[in-house]
């Protein structure tokens, strides 16, 4: 082992697993790719998320508490970088790309059709983590579909799809 900058060894943690996070404020929809996110807790079953302090998601999801956390297939991968390319402050993004969206039975946000797996939530806590904000949902609803080409991220916004069994 040798020492190195800190940025150097984070980017070993790649490839990571994508989701996508969805929240519903009065006007809109929005959409945000993330790989800050883990199960954290069994009783009750929550994700973990971390935004940062600046996404327009961060705010509406500290103002609704509710979000929905999708895990996409490899066909969504378009959409995934669109959304994670423009601010939800300033478009629409679920209007500007091909998402399909399925209404949740628990929470206003949708889920999105094409995902492996979606997960509505309801925020149990929030953390105050520096510049980002660790939010815990609360599984209230799940789905799966018969997709199975996970979405991961390799970095550079580099991302490739792996077959579940």
């Amino acid at each position: 082992m040798k020492s190195v900058f800190i940025d150097e060894a984070i980017k070993k943690r790649h490839p990571e697993g994508v989701a996508l996070i969805v929240c519903r404020d009065d006007k809109k929809v929005s959409v945000t790719p993330i790989g800050w996110f883990t199960l954290c807790n069994s009783n009750p079953r929550s994700w973990a998320i971390c935004l940062s302090n600046k996404h327009f998601s961060n705010k509406v999801i500290s103002e609704t508490h509710e979000f929905t956390l999708c895990l996409p297939s490899f066909a969504q991968k378009d959409a995934i970088l669109y959304c994670g390319s423009v601010s939800g402050w300033e478009v629409d993004k679920l209007a500007n790309c091909k998402l399909k969206t399925i209404e949740s039975k628990k929470v206003k946000p949708p889920i999105l059709k094409d995902s492996i797996a979606c997960f509505e939530c309801k925020v149990i806590n929030a953390f105050n983590a520096g510049d980002h904000t660790i939010f815990q949902g609360e599984i209230v609803e799940a789905y799966v579909s018969n997709k199975k080409d996970k979405v991961y991220n390799l970095g550079e916004r580099t991302l490739v799809g792996w077959d579940l069994k």
